[in-house]
């Protein structure tokens, strides 16, 4: 029996590839001789990166020093596929793991050194990018980024604005003369599922920003300056549209893409199943193993084990899911391929004590092993 595994992360306790491989020692601890491979999975969130790297063998991945949400100089990668197409997951230089919680502060954090990974590609020849646009610490609509590529933000002053989403409280005027040299050549495709516009009700403040620290108060401030933001910016793009779906992603960056960099967005599972072989493994597989940390209605909003289920049945391929918990609604990821949903917990705790990484891992040892042991009964292999 051929199995592909294909888990996305298990937020806060495992990564995609973690998750696969607790996956495949529970496969193996139940005594099967199956072929089992694992392939990291994401839909444009942290992990995405990794996942690229391990289905396109000619890749590689570049180490550069830059910016964390703080400013302060860490190691970063980005990856680039064989055909020279650079892949950036901001969560490497605005992650919200990369925060402490009493650091997190949306006022301040900054998407600078995703400008700087940027820079690095474009000055080693890169031409083509894709944009994992999950996993932010920000608020600052892009200005972080946009500045390290030669945008000038200027207050009424004509001094530069900080970084920050303070930095958007008196942006009045924005200079698009001095860009990166080769920064109009460059195309952009954002691996992005969030719909939200940038800002209102349902914007980028409201939504995300209390995750990452943001008071009542600073939601509605940073609500009003990016709507303040995106006038200036219709200014000299008058094509930019703050309602366009994703523009709130990764706290405004979505607009950003879109309006200054004329970013694609696409559904971050299909970027990736479409530039991988992906779907090939799955046709060549007996069984489909996928996954994440919670799967209620939301997954099947087109989340990454619907996805994947969807391409299995395209085979006529079983799909079982595992994952950490069950909530409302789960029971509809059945209509969109998924056989069978198995929950890992064994007995009540606490989440602290699920989202534990080694009791993460236990739980999807010892669920898949029992899983496996059902599938050797009913195919007549135990």
């Amino acid at each position: 029996m051929k199995i592909l595994v294909l888990m996305d992360s298990f937020k806060g306790s495992l990564t995609s590839i973690e998750a696969g491989e607790a996956v495949k020692t529970g496969i193996l601890s139940s005594g099967s001789d199956a072929d089992v491979s694992v392939y990291p999975f994401a839909d444009g969130g942290e992990g995405t990166l990794d996942a690229f790297l391990k289905a396109d063998k000619g890749s590689r991945k570049i180490k550069v020093n830059v910016s964390d949400p703080l400013g302060r100089r860490i190691d970063a990668g980005y990856g680039v596929l064989s055909d020279n197409t650079a892949v950036i997951e901001i969560a490497q230089a605005a992650g919200l793991c990369l925060l402490s919680e009493a650091e997190r502060n949306p006022l301040k954090t900054t998407t600078r050194g995703v400008g700087e990974l940027i820079k690095h590609a474009i000055n080693n020849g890169i031409r083509d990018f894709i944009i994992a646009l999950g996993g932010s610490a920000t608020n600052d609509c892009g200005i972080g980024m946009l500045k390290e590529l030669g945008f000038k933000i200027f207050d009424n002053s004509g001094v530069p604005v900080y970084d920050g989403a303070l930095g958007l409280s008196n942006a009045v005027s924005i200079d698009s003369s001095k860009i990166l040299p080769f920064l109009n050549e460059c195309s952009f495709v954002i691996a992005c599922d969030v719909k939200n516009p940038l800002f209102g009700a349902l914007g980028a403040s409201h939504v995300f920003a209390p995750q990452k620290g943001a008071s009542i108060k600073d939601i509605e401030m940073m609500d009003a300056w990016f709507k303040n933001f995106s006038a200036i910016t219709h200014d000299i793009y008058p094509d930019s549209d703050p309602n366009a779906e994703g523009a709130g992603a990764a706290g405004g960056l979505g607009f950003a893409f879109q309006a200054f960099l004329n970013g694609k967005m696409q559904p971050g599972t299909d970027v990736l199943i479409c530039r991988t072989d992906i779907e090939t493994e799955i046709s060549k597989s007996d069984l489909i193993i996928t996954g994440e940390g919670r799967m209620d209605e939301q997954t099947a909003m087109g989340k990454a084990p619907v996805r994947i289920a969807n391409l299995a049945k395209k085979y006529d391929k079983p799909v079982i899911a595992i994952t950490g918990c069950v909530g409302k609604g789960a029971q509809i990821c059945h209509d969109a391929g998924i056989d069978a949903i198995f929950p890992t917990l064994s007995h009540p705790m606490t989440s602290e004590e699920a989202m534990d990484p080694n009791t993460t891992r236990d739980n999807i040892i010892r669920t898949t092993c029992e899983i496996m042991r059902l599938v050797q009964v009913c195919s007549g292999d135990h």
